[in-house]
Parts: C-alpha cells; sequence; structure tokens
C-alpha cells in the first residue's frame, strides 16, 4: 500500500478539531472565534472537476483564528511538532509582529501547539514566544524545546471539547493580573 507523503494536510486534523471547539464554545455562548481563510488567487483549474490545481498566495497571512472570549479579544494560531523542539522557522516575522501588535491593543495573542509524540496539546502565550523569538534574534537558539515550557500551559483533556483552550487562557488571563 502506498504511503501519502503530501505536506499538505498536515495540521488538517488539529484545524478540525480547534474549528469543532469553537463550534461548541459558540454553541455554549462562551466564544465566537472565526477561522481566518488564506486568501489564494486561482493559476489553473481542473475543468472537470472544478478544483483549483495551481494557486499562490496573495498575501501573507497573520494568524489562523481571530475573534472574542466573554468580550475579550483573542487571536491565535495553530502548529504542530513531531518532536520536542519546536523550531521558530515554523513562525513568520509578520505573525510575530501580527500579534505584538494586537496585544497592544489589549487582545490577548497565543499559539496552539500540538505535540503529536506526546499526544500533548500546549498554550503558548505570546509573551513565552516573544522571549523564545528575541533570543533567536539576538543569535540564540532558533528553537525552543518541550522542557523550556512551563507546564501550567499544558492543555488538560476534557470530555466534550476536543481543544480545551478555553480552560488554559483563564490561567493566562490570571497571570497577567
Amino acid at each position: 500500500m502506498a504511503t501519502w507523503k503530501s505536506r499538505g494536510l498536515r495540521g488538517s486534523v488539529l484545524e478540525d478539531m480547534i474549528n469543532r471547539t469553537n463550534e461548541k464554545y459558540r454553541e455554549d455562548g462562551l466564544a465566537l472565534i472565526q477561522k481566518i481563510p488564506t486568501p489564494i488567487t486561482p493559476i489553473e483549474i481542473d475543468q472537470k472537476s472544478r478544483h483549483i490545481t495551481l494557486a499562490y498566495f496573495e498575501q501573507k497571512s497573520t494568524v489562523d483564528y481571530i475573534g472574542a472570549v466573554q468580550g475579550i479579544p483573542v487571536c491565535f494560531d495553530a502548529k504542530e511538532s513531531a518532536t520536542d523542539t519546536f523550531s521558530l522557522q515554523n513562525i513568520h516575522a509578520h505573525q510575530v509582529k501580527f500579534m505584538g501588535d494586537f496585544e497592544a491593543q489589549g487582545g490577548i495573542a497565543f499559539f496552539l501547539i500540538y505535540y503529536t509524540t506526546r499526544d500533548e496539546l500546549y498554550y503558548l502565550p505570546y509573551e513565552y514566544l516573544k522571549l523564545f523569538w528575541d533570543r533567536a534574534e539576538s543569535g540564540g537558539r532558533k528553537s525552543f524545546r518541550h522542557d523550556e515550557l512551563n507546564p501550567a500551559y499544558v492543555i488538560p483533556k476534557q470530555d466534550g471539547v476536543m481543544v480545551p483552550y478555553l480552560e488554559v487562557l483563564k490561567i493566562d488571563l490570571q497571570d497577567r493580573d
């Protein structure tokens, strides 16, 4: 049996889990979070299937999700890591800038990282990401290790919610006070 080797579906399972979580949060009146589509310009379209076969990105995307939780503006991006070392190459400078600007306006920015080999979801506050980012910018490590992370931000498993990030958002908000 052939193995599917496309890199194009990476993150789609995590994205689906987050989308379902966001639907549940909306239904329960807890949050209103939208997935932000990346604008593309089609170059080639298969006329039979009417599928886009070649396209380019119109502009750099900022974050995957944006919305409000109980009146608090939030934005976040979802990433996956197959190892305990997360390369900062997976994050782009324009995303870090957008998140910094978003927080400067009173919002909360964070990353949801799924460590696939650990089957662990992690909430990485922008503030922590910025420490790792600045370290790399000043010539230090271009990655961060799982053991450098605050264990309080591991997202606990919860029945009925696939990615219960609101539980850890609450911790983040308390830590900011």
